[in-house]
């Protein structure tokens, strides 16, 4: 996020590179760059004729360096990007020759989503060299949460933790999806509002009682009446609340506990650290810990892989997800 920031403040600066090789797993800040060179880079009168947006699957590297080679007309440059420019992994190498020398009246945009060009290679280097190499790495799920938090604040607003990983469970990983159900809740709510879970249940439709978080929560202090609830709402919205996401969310949950019990220092701050999560959940690991021995949470983890190969079909055919949950939750608080 910060080396995205930097790239662009730069440009606001008027520090502007002829190439920018934009790479990497997470899309997200691919398309934020791109999408400000393309935005405001040179006066509107001047992009029909001085900006061009190409194609990966339409174009040749040849074509585009032979575009990138062009002056501009009437103006102090050009801008072209290329989109989906890892559909050019095969050639990609071929554009070595032009960041060895690049036209210095040209701002070259790569986007190179999804993959990455290798370090050790001619390609690599020479972008470095003459322009701006940016890597787009995928956050960890238990990143995104604090993601959310940054971005919320520098938008003016706040989210509480309870509502933030409400998000992360019911949306993922993705931040282009995260970013624009943000976007609705900065429409509603005004600036320095706290997000909470009642205006994202309201607005997103993710029910702020009956969900994963609230799942994990209940089993943690053994309150079998609100689990058996959950897991009933579950059952009879299999759509939103797919087994194979409550299962593999369930499964981290409890190896955090089991983490949790072999820690020799137990303080808040090294928990939070160790275990990935935000300090504001700790006593609920605490607590968890407290109702599940090491050996019940080795038990249970067994339980978890045995529902999950149920639930994808093998030894459980046509047992409906809300039947293999109950059983997974009955035997999870025995």
């Amino acid at each position: 996020m910060e080396e995205a920031i930097q790239i662009v403040t730069a440009i606001k600066n008027g520090q502007v590179k002829p190439i920018y090789f934009l790479m990497g797993e997470e899309p997200y800040y691919i398309d934020k760059i791109a999408n400000y060179i393309e935005d405001h880079l040179m006066p509107e009168e001047e992009k029909s004729f001085n900006q061009m947006v190409m194609y990966g699957r339409d174009a040749s590297v040849e074509e585009i360096i032979s575009n990138a080679k062009r002056y501009p007309m009437m103006a102090e440059r050009q801008v072209i990007v290329v989109k989906e420019a890892q559909d050019l992994s095969r050639t990609i190498e071929k554009l070595e020759a032009y960041a060895e020398n690049p036209q210095p009246t040209t701002t070259l945009v790569v986007c190179y989503k999804y993959k990455k060009i290798d370090k050790r290679k001619k390609l690599y280097k020479a972008v470095a060299k003459s322009g701006v190499i940016f890597e787009s790495k995928r956050l960890y799920e238990n990143q995104v949460a604090d993601w959310i938090q940054k971005t919320l604040k520098s938008n003016g607003y706040a989210i509480s933790p309870k509502a933030a990983q409400m998000l992360v469970e019911f949306l993922g990983t993705d931040l282009s999806k995260i970013d624009n159900e943000l976007q609705k809740l900065q429409l509603i709510a005004p600036k320095g509002t706290t997000i909470s879970p009642e205006l994202i249940e309201e607005n997103i439709g993710i029910s702020k009682d009956f969900n994963n978080f609230e799942l994990r929560k209940a089993l943690g202090i053994r309150d079998s009446l609100k689990v058996h609830r959950i897991i009933n709402y579950f059952s009879q919205n299999t759509k939103d609340n797919p087994i194979v996401v409550t299962v593999s969310l369930l499964f981290g949950y409890f190896s955090q506990i089991l983490q949790y019990h072999g820690l020799a220092d137990k303080s808040k701050a090294n928990v939070a650290k160790t275990l990935k999560i935000n300090p504001y959940f700790v006593a609920d690991y605490v607590t968890a810990a407290r109702n599940y021995p090491m050996r019940k949470v080795s038990s249970i983890i067994t339980y978890l892989r045995e529902t999950d190969v149920k639930s994808k079909g093998v030894g459980a055919s046509g047992v409906p997800p809300g039947d293999l949950l109950k059983e997974l939750v009955v035997k999870i608080m025995n």
